[in-house]
């Protein structure tokens, strides 16, 4: 297939445009490098600098590019910022994915694959969640997605466009190319591993008083190889598939705690700890129910413990930061 990949040249961007390229796809990767890395697309992809805010040059971009599916990644993502700065997060992420799908009506593509988020969730009523829990997101990062999910099954009647939303947990490791770096990083394990190679004398533990086993906040952890690998699963099937929503992890909840012991484990560092207030807008527990992704495409994490996951990040980071 020809794939147009938006955000490609982010962190999970460019592990799905890394596998996408393997699998033999012609890949098309488009970013407008606010946030991602020239130098993390793979060489193999057509690389394209654009914004998804720019309505006109991307209708011309999809109607001359011929595409058989679009890959949708790009996204402001960090939760303080988006309950600081909501209006940002709207544009980029409602906007710009509205702008995206009226591009593809235009241009006659009718697949996408979406990378949405485990914020659509909030403060979830049942742990592990599934894809029917209630959606009432408590950040403007988690609303400004929802917002875009909801707009899909109106493009499908309008337009024809099939469509699969992935619920991603929280997305670690990295590959031998591709590793995880943001300006400013603000994830917990490359964070820890910044701590432990010496590039940063502490870490800031947002929040000790949660109502979870040892007072810090649970997540679900999940490799992104095997988030690029749904993307690939749910590409072959998107044809078949009724416009499903799939979560994507482990189902298994680690604390900020464990993970910072699990760093200190791999790493074989200590780790300097600094209490901090909780962050605004992170709910204590979110921990995924993956059984429909299982039973629908057959995905199954290849890499399901949290020290095989922090051990691919940690070899990354030393060769490459």
């Amino acid at each position: 297939m020809r794939i147009f990949v938006t955000g490609a040249a982010g962190y999970i961007g460019s592990v799905v445009t890394e596998r996408l390229v393997e699998q033999g796809h012609a890949v098309v990767a488009f970013d407008n490098l606010s946030h991602g890395f020239r130098d993390a697309v793979h060489p193999g992809a057509a690389f394209v600098e654009g914004d998804l805010l720019d309505r006109e040059a991307l209708i011309a971009t999809i109607r001359g590019g011929r595409f058989d599916a679009v890959v949708h990644l790009a996204a402001e993502a960090l939760i303080d910022a988006s309950i600081r700065d909501p209006g940002l997060f709207f544009r980029a992420n409602t906007v710009g994915g509205i702008n995206l799908l009226d591009a593809m009506a235009a241009g006659g593509v009718t697949r996408m694959v979406f990378s949405s988020t485990a914020a659509v969730y909030g403060e979830p009523t049942m742990v592990p969640i599934p894809e029917d829990a209630p959606t009432r997101p408590v950040n403007a990062y988690g609303e400004s997605k929802l917002a875009f999910e909801r707009a899909l099954p109106w493009y499908r009647r309008a337009h024809g466009i099939r469509h699969v939303s992935l619920r991603y947990f929280n997305a670690c490791g990295a590959t031998e190319r591709c590793g995880e770096r943001h300006e400013p990083e603000t994830h917990l394990i490359p964070i820890l591993l910044d701590v432990a190679a010496g590039r940063r004398d502490a870490i800031q533990l947002f929040g000790t008083d949660y109502d979870t086993a040892d007072g810090t906040c649970l997540r679900d952890y999940v490799h992104v190889r095997d988030i690029a690998e749904a993307h690939v699963l749910c590409l072959a099937r998107l044809d078949t598939l009724d416009d499903v929503v799939f979560n994507l992890g482990n189902g298994t909840g680690y604390t900020n705690k464990q993970v910072i012991d699990a760093v200190q484990r791999v790493t074989g560092r200590q780790l300097a700890v600094v209490p901090a207030p909780r962050r605004l807008g992170d709910p204590a527990r979110l921990v995924a129910s993956s059984d429909r992704i299982r039973r629908s495409v057959g995905w199954t994490p290849s890499m399901p413990d949290l020290a095989s996951m922090i051990e691919s990040a940690w070899r990354w980071a030393r060769v490459n930061a």
